[in-house]
C-alpha cells in the first residue's frame, strides 16, 4: 500500500468516546502510527456501547478507531505514567479528553513538555476549554448542542427544540481538531518546535452556527426554527411528491425562474412576491404551498430527473440503510471492508476524502483492546519479556 502523507508521524492518543478518537482516526487514515493508550480491562468507553455487536466489539467502537494500535496502560500507576512520558518523548502528536488538570497532575505540564518533548504537538479536547466559569465542567455533545443555540434552530417551528441524529458537535470537534494538527505540524516544519492545542465543543458549537450567527449579530434579532427551511434561502426545504418526500434548494433568482419552468409554473418567476429572494423569503409560506401542492401531483421519480436536468439540486429523503448502499456511495468507496480479528469480515465507512498522490486508506482494522501492548513496549520502548511479565503482574499492562 502506498504511503500516506503522514507516514512517519507518531501519535499517542489519549482520547476516548467520540470527538478525539475520531480525529485520531482520520490522522491514521492519512498514513499516522496512532497508538491508542487504554485502561485494562475496559478500554475505550465505546467498547461497551452495543448493541449491535460485531462478534464481541461494539459498532459504535469500530466505527472510530480504525488505523490505530491498542496498548493497554494503567495511568493510576506511577509505572504507567512513566511509559507513558517514555511514549511522549517519541511522539509527534498526543491527543487527550481528559478534564482539564488531570495532566498537569500527572506532571505531564508546559514546562515538562519544554524539557522532554519539544517538538510535540498537543492537542485537548474539553467541554468548555480551560477558560471561563464552566472550565471544570465535563462535555456532553447533548448538552453542547442545547448550549450552544443548535437545537433551538433545529425542529419544526412550533414543535420541541431538536437535536441533530448523530453527536454532530463531537464530530465537527474533531475536524477541527484533525485541522488543528495538521497546521501545527505544518509550523513545526518552519519553527522546529511542537505546541499545545485547545479545542471545546462549546467553542465548535457556537462556529456551527456560521450563517446564523452572522444572521443575528448583523440584525440583533434572535435566530427562530424554520424546519426544514432555511434562513436566507427560498424555496430551501423538503416537500411532498406522490410518494414521499423531496429535498429543493435553489440558490438564486436564475435558478428560481429555471425551476418555476420545470415545474409547469413559470408565471411564479413575474410575480413581485417570488420574483427576487429577499421577496421570496417575505413570502415563504405562500410560496411553499404552493410548490408543496405542484410538487405532490408526480412521485420524486419522476420529479427529480427533469429538476436535475435543467440543473435544479434536489434529492429523495434517503434511510440510512439506503445511503449507504446507493450508487454514488459505491462508486466513491464510502463502505469498506477490513477483516478484523475476532469480528471477522467488518463494513466500516470509508475514507471521506481523496489524497491522490499520498493516498489515505484503511489499513488496519479496529484493534481490539490491548491487541499491540507487546508490539508497542518491546518495538518502541525496548522492554524485555521480564519486564513485560513484571507490568502484566502489576496490573500495569494487558497483553493478548
Amino acid at each position: 500500500m502506498a504511503e500516506g502523507a503522514l507516514e512517519g508521524v507518531r501519535v499517542v492518543d489519549l482520547t476516548r468516546v467520540l470527538a478525539g478518537p475520531l480525529c485520531a482516526m482520520w490522522l491514521g487514515d492519512m498514513g499516522a502510527d496512532v497508538i491508542k493508550v487504554e485502561r485494562p480491562g475496559s478500554g475505550d468507553d465505546t467498547r461497551a456501547w452495543g448493541p449491535p455487536w460485531a462478534g464481541t466489539e461494539a459498532a459504535y467502537y469500530l466505527g472510530v478507531n480504525r488505523n490505530k494500535r491498542s496498548l493497554t496502560l494503567d495511568l493510576g500507576q506511577a509505572r504507567g505514567l512513566e511509559i507513558l512520558r517514555d511514549l511522549i518523548r517519541g511522539a509527534d502528536v498526543v491527543l487527550d479528553n481528559f478534564k482539564i488538570g488531570t495532566l498537569d497532575r500527572w506532571g505531564l505540564t508546559d514546562d515538562w513538555y519544554e524539557a522532554e518533548a519539544p517538538a510535540a504537538v498537543r492537542a485537548t479536547i474539553s467541554g468548555y476549554g480551560s477558560t471561563g466559569p464552566k472550565a471544570a465542567m465535563p462535555g456532553y455533545d447533548f448538552i453542547l448542542q442545547a448550549e450552544t443555540g443548535l437545537m433551538a434552530i433545529t425542529g419544526e417551528p412550533d414543535g420541541e427544540s431538536m437535536k441533530l441524529g448523530v453527536a454532530i458537535v463531537d464530530v465537527c470537534t474533531g475536524m477541527l481538531a484533525a485541522m488543528s494538527v495538521l497546521g501545527a505540524l505544518t509550523a513545526r516544519q518552519r519553527t522546529g518546535k511542537g505546541q499545545r492545542i485547545e479545542l471545546s465543543l462549546h467553542d465548535t458549537g457556537l462556529q456551527m452556527l456560521a450563517n446564523v450567527a452572522a444572521n443575528h449579530l448583523v440584525s440583533g434579532a434572535d435566530a427562530v426554527r424554520y424546519g426544514n427551511g432555511h434562513p436566507n434561502i427560498v424555496p430551501y426545504r423538503t416537500y411532498p411528491a406522490a410518494d414521499g418526500e423531496l429535498a429543493v434548494t435553489v440558490g438564486n433568482d436564475t435558478q428560481f425562474a429555471r425551476f418555476a419552468r420545470v415545474v409547469g409554473c413559470e408565471r411564479w418567476a413575474s410575480d413581485p412576491r417570488f420574483a427576487r429572494n429577499a421577496d421570496r423569503v417575505a413570502n415563504r409560506d405562500v410560496l411553499d404551498g404552493l410548490i408543496s401542492d405542484r410538487l405532490a401531483t408526480r412521485t420524486r421519480a419522476e420529479w427529480i430527473p427533469d429538476l436535475e436536468a435543467d440543473g435544479i439540486p434536489c434529492g429523495p429523503i434517503n434511510s440510512v440503510a439506503e445511503a449507504l448502499a446507493s450508487p454514488q456511495t459505491v462508486a466513491r468507496s464510502m463502505v469498506a471492508t477490513v477483516e478484523h480479528p475476532t469480528a471477522g469480515e467488518l463494513a466500516l465507512t470509508g475514507v471521506p476524502f481523496r489524497m491522490f498522490g499520498t493516498p489515505a486508506a484503511v489499513r488496519r482494522p479496529p484493534p481490539t483492546l490491548g491487541q499491540h501492548s507487546r508490539e508497542v513496549l518491546t518495538g518502541e520502548l525496548g522492554l524485555d519479556d521480564a519486564a513485560l511479565a513484571a507490568l502484566v503482574a502489576a496490573g500495569v499492562t494487558t497483553l493478548e
